[in-house]
């Protein structure tokens, strides 16, 4: 603490530190996120960083809820929203694959990758996979699936977007945009109507 108390220069902040964090995580993967390469990342001493963290263990505990209260509380969210079908329902939830501030891809690639060198963290993935699936089973339950139906449909709808963040697949955007209707069907048994493609292209494509 003597070391820490004699540190009287500008130390950041907390959201620096965890961006500095983040963006080492998606480079480098976790043994990336360590405190002396973040500081010198953040041109500030090492002793800054225990101004906000206890220790290491601290600041990755702090990149685990970042992840979790963004893409899962945010697909949970998209899931439960308003709609006047199925189909739009899931234009909804498809609303999280391409706009990143609603559900990061490459930071859903980073836990996923370290979650295969830490048993921690591959029961917070579990968890995360629980949580979407039962959000996603729930809202086709909604729009009158019986459960089982639910279940399966949402598995389908939701590993093939993990298999697009697994694969790290780089797709054009308007050719993925032409693909969602056809996805909407086979996830959904509905196509969506011109109306409810209206209302989602107009959130994605470029003005």
């Amino acid at each position: 603490m003597d070391e820490i108390a004699g540190d009287t220069g500008w130390r950041g902040s907390i959201d620096g530190w965890l961006e500095a964090a983040y963006d080492a995580l998606l480079e480098g993967g976790v043994d990336a996120v360590k405190i002396l390469p973040l500081a010198k990342r953040l041109k500030l001493s090492r002793t800054s960083f225990y101004w906000f963290f206890r220790d290491r263990e601290e600041l990755l505990a702090a990149l685990i809820a970042r992840w979790r209260d963004k893409n899962t509380g945010n697909l949970i969210r998209q899931a439960e929203a308003y709609a006047e079908s199925i189909a739009e329902a899931t234009l909804n939830v498809f609303d999280c694959w391409l706009d990143r501030d609603l559900f990061d891809a490459k930071f859903e690639f980073a836990i996923r990758s370290w979650a295969l060198q830490s048993e921690e963290i591959l029961k917070e993935v579990q968890a995360a996979d629980n949580a979407r699936l039962a959000a996603l089973g729930r809202m086709f339950e909604r729009f009158g699936h019986e459960p089982v139906a639910a279940d399966v449909r949402a598995r389908t709808l939701y590993l093939v977007q993990i298999g697009y963040i697994s694969m790290q697949t780089e797709e054009d955007l308007d050719l993925r945009l032409k693909r969602i209707p056809e996805y909407v069907a086979i996830f959904t048994g509905t196509a969506p109507e011109p109306r409810e493609m209206d209302r989602f292209l107009a959130r994605h494509k470029a003005g």
